[in-house]
């Protein structure tokens, strides 16, 4: 029954949960002409061989619904049909005691691909919600009549779908394009090629059923969410598809029609008003849903929070999803992005996220019902994902949201399932079921599984804490808050970066004489200045020690109540000064070459900042292959030899691999990397280089490096004479090795 048409009940006596029976919920088949006037056709194509039944998890009929919403002085209460007690849910009916409801109808497989082939079906497949029907079937939690299993005590209620109206499609998408979607509406006339002209790219494709499919899926969006929100079931999950979290306002795409949990959310507001004023919007999707954070970036009422891979705007969607997007006007800070730098994530980064940055956030916002966009292609075995989230890992981010908004929560599938190289077809119906199953136990009750792995990786960990800071400026919960940088700008405020280096350059010039050489660039900033020092008469030396280096460490104790870094508890760890003070005193000359982690602009208008990894790659190797062509190829020294500290040594590996005359120049070349990737030294045009390498090279690695992985292949020698360190940091490890280093280097230039 529609929100509209509600009825109106005077109910008495005590409620109690809608009597569960085969007769009730058992399969019925699609009926010959559908609500709206849908007829359902002789033949649907179907992607893929497995042929699928059309009796299994049919929808309930809208004749002889499941339940009914019935009205109560303002108040929405449950009426079970065919039950002879019916009673007000908030006087005497906890919560807890209601089922938790499930929506899935049989209808949204006919959503399918066109000239689909049997090695090269589309990773939206319809077996997807059927494969989770079925675990769900196989787990007695539906009483279906084509499983012969025993049944649980606690069964899902099943919620009829529906047919979205255009009126609430509109509510979150353009005329237009309703119209675009609506024109494949059962035309017999159509032929497949014009169908394919309407698909925009690969990621849509569209059939006779494509239209009743989409406004099943928004319609059973809405309907599981107005049960949930009227109290009609405690919780439940939508089984739905086609998704809908990347269609926009006025197109499809990334497998998306209509924007199901969008859809949703406008109805529920629309509906229940004060009841549902506030709703949160968690998406752990593995793609970012630019969709409903379109929708909602302006409306202060609906709180987006999205968990997904990134890659500094390298993973599809490739648009707006990094942590800088935060909503605008009413609505700023309440669109949170968590956006994962990398792929491999696996539950640890997922509990650190929720941990750290959803949960505190969604108690303070404080919903009034919390939706789920739940695409399950973070799941370990999805290969579209590349990410290791296990079904207990779901489980418990189903299980902590449910500490919110009384328990009103609705998880609506959207996409997962995307393949493996052992599954069928490419596709990897497996990861996708049992996550859902695992999910929809926790809603019914069951506590999560424990959790095997709860370790964060250490982006991810930088990506958590990144987020905390930006968003540490909307929400009092997040601690430590970020830089008022107005507030910096008015007290003269500058980078400590910038402010070290110059110390630097002063103490070396001071002890050493050290000066800077000129670097001509193209964009002067603070960052660039002193960065390359050299003692006097340099080049007249017999040996060059150039030493590429990273930025000095700072350490320090934190104040124990403000977290903040004070200076009379905080030191600056500079060991490699060690190293130009011993060559200084063998009269060897130095050139110290400071790779800042951040290049100061002009405008220094940002507060928290990682380290612009690619942008530092190419400017260290754009410097060292300007010092080399300008400075070091003209030296007069017989003997040189290259050092690299952590990043920075990709200066000194791509002067090996790029400039053809180099290596005969170098005598030796020291490295030392705690957790930054170690390169292959190889040439295209020089076969010995690698060789040369080995056997003119030390690396010295921190022991947790992924290279000492045991489940890795031996490290071959194009990497270099790598040396297991003893020590984890870079600071420990140069002091740890000072000795051998400067035996190395003796031997080399003696």
């Amino acid at each position: 029954m529609d929100s509209g048409s509600l009825m109106v009940d005077e109910l008495a006596g005590p409620s109690k949960p809608p009597a569960i029976s085969r007769s009730t919920y058992g399969a019925s088949q699609v009926s010959s002409i559908e609500p709206n006037g849908y007829s359902k056709p002789a033949t649907v194509p179907i992607a893929g061989p497995r042929p699928i039944s059309h009796s299994r998890g049919a929808s309930p009929s809208r004749t002889g619904p499941a339940f009914s919403i019935a009205t109560k002085k303002g108040k929405l209460i449950q009426k079970p049909n065919g039950s002879n007690q019916a009673g007000n849910i908030e006087g005497s009916l906890h919560l807890s005691t209601l089922p938790t409801g499930l929506c899935y109808d049989v209808r949204m497989r006919f959503h399918s691909e066109l000239r689909s082939r049997k090695d090269d079906v589309h990773p939206e497949d319809p077996r997807r919600i059927y494969a989770i029907y079925e675990d769900l079937c196989d787990a007695g939690l539906v009483d279906d009549p084509e499983t012969p299993g025993p049944l649980k005590n606690d069964l899902l209620l099943r919620i009829p779908a529906r047919h979205a109206t255009e009126a609430e499609i509109c509510l979150v998408h353009t005329k237009a394009h309703y119209d675009h979607v609506a024109s494949t509406r059962l035309r017999e006339d159509m032929s497949v090629e014009e169908l394919v002209t309407l698909q925009p790219d690969d990621s849509i494709y569209f059939n006779q059923t494509s239209w009743m499919a989409a406004t099943l899926s928004a319609g059973g969006a809405i309907e599981t969410a107005q049960a949930v929100a009227s109290d009609t079931v405690k919780n439940a999950i939508a089984v739905i598809r086609p998704p809908g979290h990347h269609a926009e306002e006025n197109k499809a795409m990334g497998f998306c029609l209509f924007n199901n949990v969008c859809i949703a959310a406008r109805v529920c507001q629309k509906t229940f008003r004060e009841q549902c004023r506030k709703i949160l919007i968690l998406d752990w999707d593995v793609h970012h849903g630019n969709g409903v954070q379109d929708v909602f970036y302006s409306d202060p009422n609906v709180l987006y929070i999205s968990i997904h891979v990134h890659k500094n705007g390298h993973f599809y969607p490739h648009g707006d999803g990094g942590d800088k997007f935060c909503g605008a006007g009413p609505g700023t800070g309440f669109n949170v992005n968590i956006p994962w730098s990398q792929q491999a994530m696996g539950d640890g980064d997922y509990m650190l996220a929720f941990q750290q940055v959803v949960m505190p956030i969604a108690y303070e916002f404080d919903p009034d019902l919390v939706i789920v966009s739940a695409g399950f292609d973070a799941a370990a075995g999805d290969q579209l994902g590349g990410c290791f989230v296990s079904p207990a890992g779901y489980a418990h981010m189903t299980h902590m949201l449910m500490s919110l908004a009384s328990g009103k929560v609705m998880v609506c599938l959207e996409k997962g399932g995307y393949g493996s190289g052992d599954s069928e077809n490419g596709l990897n119906f497996q990861s996708i079921s049992r996550s859902a199953l695992a999910v929809t136990r926790t809603l019914m009750g069951e506590p999560p599984d424990r959790l095997t792995s709860t370790t964060a990786s250490p982006s991810g960990i930088q990506d958590v804490e990144k987020v905390v800071t930006r968003q540490s400026r909307y929400w009092r919960s997040l601690y430590p808050s970020d830089i008022d940088m107005e507030a910096k700008n008015v007290i003269g405020g500058q980078r400590m970066h910038d402010v070290i280096r110059a110390y630097q350059s002063k103490n070396l010039y001071d002890q050493f004489k050290m000066t800077s050489l000129f670097i001509l660039r193209d964009r002067i900033s603070k960052s660039f200045e002193n960065q390359v020092l050299a003692t006097s008469k340099w080049d007249e030396c017999n040996v060059l020690i150039v030493i590429f280096h990273d930025p000095p460490e700072i350490i320090g104790v934190p104040h124990p109540k403000t977290k903040k870094l004070e200076l009379h508890n905080t030191w600056l760890a500079d060991p490699v000064k060690f190293y130009t003070e011993w060559a200084v005193k063998q009269g060897f000359g130095v050139i110290d070459v400071n790779i800042p982690k951040h290049i100061t602009g002009d405008e220094d208008d940002e507060g928290y900042v990682l380290e612009g990894e690619y942008t530092r790659q190419t400017a260290t190797e754009e410097l060292a292959t300007y010092l080399w062509e300008n400075y070091l190829e003209y030296t007069e020294a017989a003997e040189m030899v290259l050092m690299g500290v952590g990043e920075a040594s990709k200066g000194l590996w791509h002067l090996l691999e790029t400039q053809e005359t180099c290596y005969e120049r170098i005598s030796g070349s020291i490295s030392f990397i705690e957790a930054s990737n170690v390169r292959r030294v190889r040439s295209t045009i020089n076969d010995s280089l690698s060789a040369w390498y080995y056997q003119n090279s030390l690396i010295f690695i921190s022991p947790t490096h992924f290279i000492f992985d045991p489940e890795r292949k031996p490290v071959a020698k194009k990497f270099g004479h790598i040396i297991k360190s003893g020590k984890k940091s870079l600071n420990e490890m140069l002091v740890a090795h000072k000795r051998e280093v400067e035996e190395f280097i003796k031997k080399r230039v003696s």
